[in-house]
């Protein structure tokens, strides 16, 4: 009540701010020379700005581009799948050809060798023919990583039946050279690059250290022996070009793996070499083990 008094002797209506007013925050003044604060938009209007933006409703051209630009992106992950589908097929029909390659024994050498160049035609045929339809003519280089695994595993395939045959590496000239055939002349062929090839090669030593081991317990040592210098031989090889190459992790890792194959085969050999008189049917022996040479008389049997 004094307040309205001294209010109303003076002239002056009191001032109250409403409840709103306090409750509402109040904006600081914009600095002088700064841009006005925009409001903040809600996502919905963004994102439909965004898919059809005014530029783009104006210009049939640039709708034009950007329907273009998707239809290539469509057209190539379609490609990438049909890749990934291929090379999964070039993979399970190789391992069987590995597989095969590992039936060989003394005395069915040339039957079994002769099935799993017979099978790695038909691999080459049916699956490989596939991944050259659809690379050939293109930079097949982008989807590399979509079928890298499956020529690695038929290069796998196709080293160790060649070293089975002939003791010998195939090289990737010969394999470039095969893929020709399937080509179109009248496109850029497809051709193997030298980083695929060397990923099979170095998991051909697994296979080979499995050969040799089996050889082993199948007596035929002298040719374990042969298998161990050349894994040897490839490893030696590999240490003077790993290092020339890109920084290439899975191409190190697998020249881990590598090494401890030749260990594991220079281990076999190492121990028939030495302790070779207590591997007596491993020697190639057709007649009876002489039971004396275990400290025991020989008995009727």
């Amino acid at each position: 009540m004094v307040l309205l008094r001294v209010c109303h002797r003076f002239g002056r209506p009191p001032r109250f701010p409403s409840f709103l007013s306090m409750a509402a925050p109040q904006q600081p003044a914009p600095l002088s020379g700064s841009a006005p604060k925009r409001f903040r938009a809600m996502a919905t209007d963004v994102a439909a700005a965004a898919a059809d933006p005014p530029a783009a409703r104006g210009c049939p051209a640039m709708k034009a581009e950007f329907a273009k630009h998707a239809e290539y992106l469509n057209a190539l992950n379609d490609k990438r799948e049909r890749l990934v589908k291929a090379s999964r097929d070039v993979t399970m029909n190789s391992k069987k050809v590995i597989f095969q390659v590992h039936r060989i024994t003394k005395v069915n050498r040339d039957e079994v060798l002769s099935k799993a160049e017979n099978d790695l035609a038909a691999v080459v045929n049916q699956y490989i023919a596939k991944l050259v339809k659809e690379l050939q003519g293109t930079d097949f280089w982008k989807l590399r990583r979509a079928y890298t695994f499956g020529v690695q595993e038929y290069v796998e395939a196709a080293t160790l039946c060649r070293f089975c045959k002939t003791g010998t590496l195939l090289s990737l000239a010969e394999i470039n050279d095969s893929l020709l055939a399937l080509s179109d002349k009248s496109v850029e062929p497809l051709q193997l690059n030298v980083l695929d090839y060397l990923l099979g090669v170095a998991d051909l030593s697994g296979e080979l250290m499995r050969l040799a081991i089996g050889r082993i317990s199948d007596g035929e040592v002298e040719y374990a022996k042969t298998i161990c210098a050349f894994v040897r031989d490839i490893y030696r090889e590999l240490t003077l070009v790993v290092p020339l190459m890109d920084d290439n992790n899975e191409m190190k890792k697998k020249m881990e793996v590598m090494l401890q194959s030749v260990v594991k085969i220079e281990n076999a050999c190492f121990s028939v070499h030495v302790r070779g008189s207590e591997y007596i049917p491993l020697l190639g022996s057709s007649g009876d083990p002489d039971y004396s040479f275990f400290g025991a008389s020989d008995f009727d049997q």
